[in-house]
């Protein structure tokens, strides 16, 4: 199977340990998509038995939260985000509003 390379920012790490691509605070899906009618959350977050996960480090393939700073063209453009459990469920902890968006 042939493979490109892309720069995508690095999931920092996840703190949603019931999700089948978390292995020790680490997420291990090959790339996850931000947002949803409901806010910056992990759209990839699943709560089942382990998956069978990548063995590298999970990036941000696509945002579709068009009001964080750091969406670009749908694309997430910071260094690295955390994921993480909050009281709205498992999001993007690194989503920060656009002041300009509203």
């Amino acid at each position: 199977m042939p493979y490109t390379t892309i720069e995508i920012p690095l999931i920092k790490s996840c703190n949603a340990t019931e999700c089948s691509y978390n292995i020790k605070n680490a997420c291990h899906a090959r790339a996850i998509t931000v947002g949803d009618s409901l806010g910056p959350n992990c759209d990839t977050f699943i709560n089942r038995p382990r998956c069978s996960p990548n063995s590298g480090q999970s990036g941000v393939g696509a945002c579709k939260m068009n009001t964080c700073a750091f969406n670009r063209q749908c694309e997430c453009q910071a260094d690295s985000i955390e994921v993480g459990k909050n009281d709205n469920g498992v999001q993007c902890l690194t989503f920060m509003t656009d002041q300009f968006s509203l």
